[in-house]
């Protein structure tokens, strides 16, 4: 009798602290995770996302120098949930499926009930994957209109009323309503489409940044190419019409992101009210960045700071307890490990990142250098990045090497230079080893 008076005490225990947060997690207690992957987004646009900088960049670290190691959409999230180099999971360009596991796949079967809101790759038609104990998504990889979607909601297509950004962020919301009702840890890849094509306002929004200051760096409509690969070098000077249009998608770009910060809030605060907000891994990132005329390019897809530099925190005050800025070279392909590794799941061989729980426990132990690479139309290339130093090789083309302490807008290409020439030879010989493939194509 007195062992049933306990089991009934315990049970109303477990009713009530459910009723206010959830099922409690009595013995798992590691970290749920939330990764919030933009779509585009340059490195240098925090300043338009103040909700975003103040609630994760500032109560986290920052990576002042975090890469993608594939400046293109599919490639770059494939990288991001693999961590691999695009050259060893095979996703060269949009079009290609990704055949290898990922990391949500391993972790969900580790006990973490998992989401997808918005964008998967662009190679994926839209329909439930079954890692994914939660599914919103579209077809493809871009919208063919931010207002009044088609989506994929648990299993079923329909017309969602309203705007893309706000909608994703009520499918969010509701994930971590229905993730505080289990007896397991979370996941959330949450991928909202600003600030990508078509880049569209909100509508409340389209009357603001009238006047913004027009973006002119020293690269912008670049007047001598004739150093870059042949591929840039026999681009035509932008027209005014090309320079209007450019302006025109740097405003609506950030008008987009505007709409998305305005979003954040409501997250956080979901997070803080199921009492979850300290115990999530909170990383924010983008797929690539996007050029607005530096050498007379308005593409991505380069080895350029605007096209492979992004914006890159990480918010868990368990490991980072004060905020900081962190200089060193880190890139997408160290998401997939980190999670592993704080998920206490197995780390496969095959990963090219490192886990970041190291680094940001103090250790002094990080790369001194990683590679980049892309297959785009107009010549496939690679390359390998020191945070100082870029030694670009484009097939069939010109050889690249910029000194970015001296010459940060990567007008001046200095692979002849006999100052460099020591550094260039040692740059080749990483580039060699990091490009050769660990795999087989599937």
């Amino acid at each position: 009798m007195k062992k049933l008076y306990y089991v009934v005490i315990f049970a109303l225990a477990v009713s009530v602290m459910s009723a206010c947060q959830g099922l409690p997690r009595f013995n798992d207690t590691r970290p749920n995770f939330l990764i919030i992957i933009t779509d585009d987004q340059r490195y240098d646009t925090m300043e338009y996302m103040p909700n975003t900088q103040e609630l994760i960049f500032d109560q986290g670290v920052t990576f002042s120098k975090g890469y993608v190691t594939t400046p293109f959409c599919c490639p770059s999230r494939a990288s991001i949930l693999t961590g691999m180099y695009a050259h060893n999971h095979w996703v060269h360009v949009n079009e290609d499926p990704l055949e290898f596991g990922t990391m949500v796949e391993d972790i969900q079967r580790n006990g973490y009930y998992t989401g997808l809101v918005g964008k998967y790759l662009n190679s994926w038609k839209g329909d439930t994957r079954p890692e994914y104990d939660f599914w919103v998504s579209f077809w493809g990889g871009t919208l063919k209109s931010y207002y009044d979607p088609d989506l994929n909601v648990n299993g079923t297509w329909s017309k969602h009323t309203g705007y893309s950004t706000y909608l994703f962020r009520d499918f969010g919301l509701e994930f971590l309503d229905q993730a505080s009702q289990q007896s397991k840890p979370f996941l959330l890849v949450y991928a909202p489409n600003a600030p990508h094509a078509p880049f569209t306002p909100a509508e409340e929004d389209n009357a603001l940044l009238t006047d913004l200051v027009p973006y002119r760096p020293a690269s912008f409509n670049e007047a001598d190419i004739e150093d870059k690969p042949a591929s840039i070098s026999n681009m035509a000077p932008l027209t005014e019409k090309d320079i209007t249009s450019i302006d025109n998608t740097r405003r609506r770009q950030i008008l987009t992101l505007m709409a998305l910060d305005r979003t954040i809030p409501d997250i956080i605060n979901k997070l803080k009210e199921t009492g979850e907000l300290d115990n999530t891994v909170i990383i924010f990132i983008s797929d690539n960045g996007k050029h607005w005329g530096e050498h007379r390019l308005d593409s991505k897809s380069t080895a350029y700071e605007e096209s492979v530099k992004v914006p890159f925190a990480i918010r868990y005050p368990v490991l980072v307890p004060t905020p900081y800025v962190d200089d060193r070279i880190v890139a997408n392909i160290d998401i997939a490990p980190t999670l592993y590794e704080l998920s206490e799941t197995r780390i496969p061989d095959s990963m090219d990142g490192r886990s970041l729980v190291n680094m940001l426990q103090g250790g002094a132990d990080w790369r001194d250098h990683i590679l980049l690479e892309a297959w785009p139309d107009r010549g496939a290339w690679s390359a390998i990045h020191t945070g100082e130093y870029i030694y670009i090789e484009t097939e069939n083309d010109l050889s690249e090497f910029y000194d970015l302490n001296l010459d940060p807008f990567e007008l001046d290409n200095a692979i002849s230079d006999p100052q460099y020439q020591e550094t260039i030879a040692t740059l080749q010989q990483y580039l060699q080893a990091e490009r050769q493939p660990r795999t087989s194509q599937p």
